[in-house]
């Protein structure tokens, strides 16, 4: 069970991350540049689901990578036993809205696997180190998920 202060404080600053990046996008697109115990800023993406049960639409502030023309992200909710919401609610739609500073567009998303997980996986390690420990804290295998833009 999540404990209730701890995730009033992690939807805070969730909140407060994608508050900034939908005002001045240049801005928010590089995320813990400010942070205590940071680890230096990393790039980061405004995804856009709605939710498979509400309807209602979802926008994450997630850390990315790319692969060739692609956006990767990570389904890591900080290692703990259950996939993030937004990761069951790309997987019950076709398509998914992203925004990578001032640039929106649709994208398909896929599930990497095996050789090509492992290799996408170790370059997001690389980009935000804790991918290592949340893998360390949870018996699910992390999702790598990538996003294909729609031309």
């Amino acid at each position: 069970m999540t404990d209730p202060i701890k995730q009033a404080s992690i939807d805070g600053w969730i909140a407060d991350h994608r508050k900034q990046y939908q005002a001045d996008p240049a801005a928010g697109h590089m995320w813990d540049a400010q942070r205590p115990g940071s680890i230096g800023p990393v790039p980061t993406l405004l995804l856009t689901t709605r939710g498979c049960r509400s309807g209602n639409e979802s926008i994450m502030p997630l850390i990315y990578g790319r692969t060739g023309n692609d956006y990767v992200v990570i389904a890591s909710k900080g290692g703990a036993p259950r996939h993030p919401g937004w990761y069951h609610n790309l997987m019950a739609q076709n398509e998914v809205t992203v925004q990578v500073i001032d640039e929106i567009f649709q994208a398909r998303t896929r599930i990497a696997k095996d050789e090509e997980r492992e290799a996408i996986w170790n370059k997001m390690v690389k980009i935000y180190p804790p991918y290592a420990n949340y893998q360390v804290k949870t018996k699910r295998e992390i999702p790598v998920v990538i996003l294909e833009k729609i031309t």
